[in-house]
């Protein structure tokens, strides 16, 4: 029994294989909404047709062409492809691959892409068994993402390969290749004689959500769920919606809607509510939901929505997600629901999230306004003579450390961009500024 398999041959797929399947793009001018990457002179089709592979990580949402990117890279370029799975293969998978690999590159001048799907679950021991041969160029290493790569793929080896963003289909992507798939009769559904209005096929990508997967999913299943009428298939709302619905609950485990499970947990524990929070925290693990992706917006929420109320609850959750990644599962899903009990009762304040915005704000949409010169840095005696620091007044030299000196730009005097709520650890925090702002106000010179 052979591990790996070499791709699809150029007349494609199976024609029993599911129409996502069969529909996939057999050059990369069949590729449709890449073109960023993929458009004639872009730099990634230049790599690719030019024979000049490198090692890469394809970041981008369920759907947008990551595999299919990766079989016509090595098809192009005449390289040897070798599929790999994060989640069913380890080192020993990596060393056979590698030995294999290298013996195609000795012996056959042939490089390898080794295509690693989900490398974000590969833990960081295993990342690390493939740097030496990316390091030597045994393989060509195409690594596939819905995460952050920044978050989930070592520094080490993102050192070495390149990233490149794939983006969500739009709307008028799915729409073409649906309607592709639509008048292929080897490939795809014209055979069945389907009738398919633009409104149908526009309400199939809103629900695809950038995905062309599902949406090549939900047409087939529609086309097949429609009552042949006068030896057509017209293919209705009712009946999209219905196999739309299908699918979910075929595939609920693996296939609940990312989004709408994600913002439900943020906003029960915006809302305080421990049960539900728990619930649907469960419920994005219980789905196939990367544990570390729930970690991130744990840590998230506790400096949006908790902030200085609770400090504590940024050091809980930072360390939640330590516990998990030394842990896994299932160990270490306790502590994620420890921190998501502790999130969901902790006092709530978005005080320091809204002055950062707006702090945000004024350095993007204001020009760069000068250091005011007494507490600029003065290293020389140029600076000095120029006046770097005169004036500085230090702190721990004055009555309760307090100094009535600005320290905003001119433009900016007066600008207030943290207020405290009264709610946890804030109110006391609330105290202290509007006491220190009281003093600076009675101090500040007269214009």
């Amino acid at each position: 029994m052979q591990l790996f398999e070499e791709p699809a041959s150029a007349s494609g797929p199976a024609p029993t294989g599911p129409l996502a399947d069969r529909m996939r793009p057999r050059s990369l001018d069949e590729i449709v909404g890449q073109d960023h990457l993929l458009g004639p002179g872009r730099v990634l089709r230049t790599a690719i047709e030019s024979g000049e592979l490198h090692s890469m990580i394809l970041w981008g949402p369920p759907g947008s062409g990551k595999t299919t990117l990766a079989s016509l890279m090595a098809r192009v370029a005449g390289a040897r492809f070798v599929a790999f799975s994060a989640v069913l293969s380890g080192v020993k998978e990596i060393r056979q691959v590698v030995a294999e690999a290298d013996v195609e590159r000795t012996r056959r001048r042939r490089r390898t892409i080794l295509f690693v799907d989900e490398i974000h679950r590969f833990n960081r021991a295993q990342q690390d068994a493939f740097l030496p041969h990316v390091e030597k160029g045994t393989i060509v290493l195409v690594g596939a993402t819905t995460e952050n790569p920044s978050f989930e793929v070592n520094s080490a080896l993102l050192s070495r390969c390149r990233v490149y963003v794939l983006n969500a289909l739009t709307e008028d992507d799915l729409v073409t290749i649906m309607r592709r798939a639509l008048a292929d009769r080897e490939r795809g559904l014209a055979a069945s004689a389907p009738e398919v209005t633009d409104d149908a096929l526009r309400l199939i990508a809103r629900l695809a959500n950038g995905d062309a997967r599902s949406a090549l999913n939900i047409l087939e299943l529609a086309v097949q769920l429609a009552a042949p009428a006068e030896g057509r298939r017209p293919v209705t709302e009712a009946v999209i919606r219905d196999a739309a619905q299908r699918k979910t609950l075929l595939y609920d485990k693996a296939g609940e809607e990312h989004y709408n499970l994600i913002s439900a947990l943020h906003k029960s524990l915006r809302d305080s509510d421990p049960d539900a929070s728990l619930y649907w925290m469960t419920r994005m693990l219980d789905s196939g939901e990367d544990p570390l992706y729930v970690a991130r917006r744990l840590v998230r929420f506790a400096s949006e929505d908790v902030g200085n109320a609770d400090p504590r609850a940024l050091t809980l959750t930072l360390a939640a997600k330590e516990a998990y990644d030394f842990l896994g599962s299932p160990e270490g899903e306790l502590a994620l629901a420890q921190a998501t009990l502790y999130l969901a009762l902790a006092p709530k304040s978005n005080a320091a999230y809204v002055a950062f915005n707006e702090a945000k704000a004024d350095v993007q949409e204001r020009p760069a306004e000068p250091v005011p010169p007494h507490i600029r840095n003065a290293p020389t005696g140029l600076m000095k003579n120029l006046g770097y620091g005169r004036g500085y007044q230090y702190a721990h030299d004055a009555a309760e450390a307090r100094v009535e000196q600005e320290h905003l730009p001119e433009a900016l005097r007066g600008r207030q961009y943290y207020r405290p709520t009264e709610r946890g650890l804030e109110a006391e925090l609330g105290r202290r500024l509007a006491e220190w702002r009281r003093w600076r106000e009675a101090h500040r010179p007269k214009a």
